[in-house]
């Protein structure tokens, strides 16, 4: 994904965090951990995938409810996660199957 592609599906989140500093309230963002444009916290809401994909998330302690924090984000590749003073380096594929609430 080039930069520009990059800055393109971000804009939209630029301007939520625009209006945050104006003092209105900051709209929370839903979505799947591949896809968050920016870096810190995070709730993990949802794990989907198969039974084992799930397990594995769970032994790493990447459950619902969960705050994490997202280290580098780059859309659609390897993305670094925090959790519980660990970090974990997660591919495109698994990234997909995790959904996230920005904090």
């Amino acid at each position: 994904m080039t930069l520009k592609e990059l800055n393109k599906k971000c804009e939209r989140f630029a301007k939520k965090v625009g209006s945050c500093r104006r003092g209105k309230d900051c709209p929370k963002q839903y979505g799947p951990l591949s896809e968050t444009c920016q870096t810190g916290k995070l709730k993990i809401c949802k794990i989907t995938g198969d039974r084992k994909h799930c397990a594995r998330m769970a032994s790493l302690g990447v459950l619902p409810g969960e705050e994490a924090e997202l280290i580098c984000p780059q859309n659609n590749a390897q993305c670094l996660l925090k959790v519980h003073g660990g970090t974990l380096s997660l591919d495109q594929d698994t990234s997909n199957n995790i959904i996230v609430q920005t904090l």
